[in-house]
């Protein structure tokens, strides 16, 4: 099984500079279930670690267009 290049948020923001850590955790607060059944996050515990891979495809794609609940 291959675990593809999983991430801290810390390492994944400091390898991607377009995206912040507060940013990052907002996302996974907001939308951590529909990023986890896209295979874009996994939780080991307390820990999120992102799969950058698929996570920046699924921001490519609009997966993330809206964070928030209708603001």
């Amino acid at each position: 099984m291959e675990t593809g290049n999983l991430k801290t948020i810390k390492q994944f923001c400091a390898d991607n500079k377009a995206f912040s850590q507060g940013g990052i955790r907002s996302a996974i607060f907001w939308r951590g279930d529909f990023l986890e059944e896209q295979g874009a996050i996994c939780r080991l515990g307390r820990r999120v670690l992102i799969d950058e891979q698929k996570f920046i495809e699924l921001v490519k794609a609009g997966g993330l267009r809206q964070v928030r609940g209708a603001a």
